[in-house]
């Protein structure tokens, strides 16, 4: 990098070594985000399609929508990386594509985690509270709480605004990155600037982007197993095997990057100056391809083990096909009109 104090966004653009086990350490990676991007798009998708339109408004529906629409605009974004990846973090889609693409990754994966823990939490509340919830818990309140989630993702990306910028390293490579050069006089204060944002970037992301919503959720379906097994709300075991599925996936595909993210910022200043701890800029796009996978995870564990979509599902293609070759042009009566809402054991019932 120039002089101008860049700093890569996603570590080193070369790895440590030409090993295979380097090579595959970069293939990998590739891969997995390719399936990603085709489950992602085609199941969050089917996920939008029938929570947004073959489904009645319900508290439950607002909340698969907005999770189907953070995880889908985020994997539309996926070939834009995955190319990039491939070119060992060469940028060749100009500076609107770096801004453009790297806020709406940003909004849409603190968004994502924010509604998963959203989530958690509306549950809980069903379950813990049912009589308050029968009676406040409306789709009115839902579509408005439900923006403070995309308000803090949204805060949480202005470092993407301010800092993240096209850079040419003198020999025509085009890197995608953050850039301190106009922040300060000398390379000394770009430099204290470029540690100070970093780290304080770093922290943030770990504790309110991770730690914070992982013990909601934790804490949240904690309660919610007790509960159903201290009272026999709920006869089957499914409900307890959905919860643990969900708060384990969700854990075991973030957390070794969150880790790795972790260790860079606490390591910052030995990995710039003294090129210690290499390892980890070679296991970040490992272990961030594993975070990303969990966007297309979701409509699966959130959605399709729930009854209520799975049947609306089955039943919605049928009756779509039959429409658009029905010769009738009588518009029929939409399956999924308003109803009343459901109760509260009857959406946990639903998941």
């Amino acid at each position: 990098m120039e002089n101008n104090l860049s700093i890569p966004l996603n570590g080193s653009e070369e790895m440590l070594h030409e090993s295979a086990g380097y090579k595959v350490l970069h293939i990998l990676p590739l891969v997995v985000l390719g399936i990603t991007f085709v489950l992602g798009i085609l199941g969050n998708g089917l996920v939008i399609w029938v929570a947004g339109f073959r489904m009645a408004r319900t508290v439950t529906t607002i909340c698969y929508l907005n999770l189907a629409l953070a995880d889908f605009s985020f994997t539309a974004t996926l070939p834009f990386l995955i190319v990039s990846m491939a070119m060992r973090e060469l940028w060749p889609f100009g500076w609107f594509l770096c801004k453009v693409v790297h806020i709406v990754v940003d909004i849409n994966l603190f968004g994502s985690v924010f509604l998963i823990a959203f989530i958690a939490l509306d549950r809980c509340i069903c379950v813990l509270h049912p009589v308050w919830a029968q009676n406040h818990r409306t789709v009115s309140l839902a579509s408005k709480v439900i923006i403070g989630p995309w308000i803090l993702a949204l805060i949480l990306t202005l470092p993407v605004f301010i800092f993240l910028t096209t850079v040419n390293d003198g020999t025509g490579n085009i890197y995608c990155t953050f850039n301190f050069a106009s922040w300060g006089n000398s390379i000394e204060e770009r430099l204290k600037v470029a540690i100070t944002m970093l780290t304080a970037r770093g922290i943030i992301r770990f504790i309110i982007g991770f730690s914070m919503p992982m013990s909601i959720v934790a804490i949240c379906y904690g309660l919610i197993a007790a509960k159903i097994h201290k009272k026999g709300m709920i006869k089957s075991s499914r409900p307890l095997r959905v919860l643990t599925a969900v708060v384990a996936s969700f854990f075991l595909c973030w957390f070794p990057f969150q880790l790795i993210a972790l260790l860079g910022t606490v390591w910052l200043k030995e990995m710039l100056f003294e090129g210690k701890y290499k390892i980890l800029d070679v296991l970040v796009n490992p272990t961030s391809s594993l975070a990303f996978f969990n966007s297309c995870l979701n409509p699966m564990l959130y959605v399709f083990m729930g009854q209520d979509f799975r049947e609306r599902l089955i039943h919605s293609l049928p009756a779509s096909l039959e429409r658009a070759l029905s010769e009738d042009v009588t518009q029929t009566t939409d399956t999924t009109a308003k109803s009343a809402l459901p109760s509260a054991e009857a959406e946990l019932q639903a998941m």
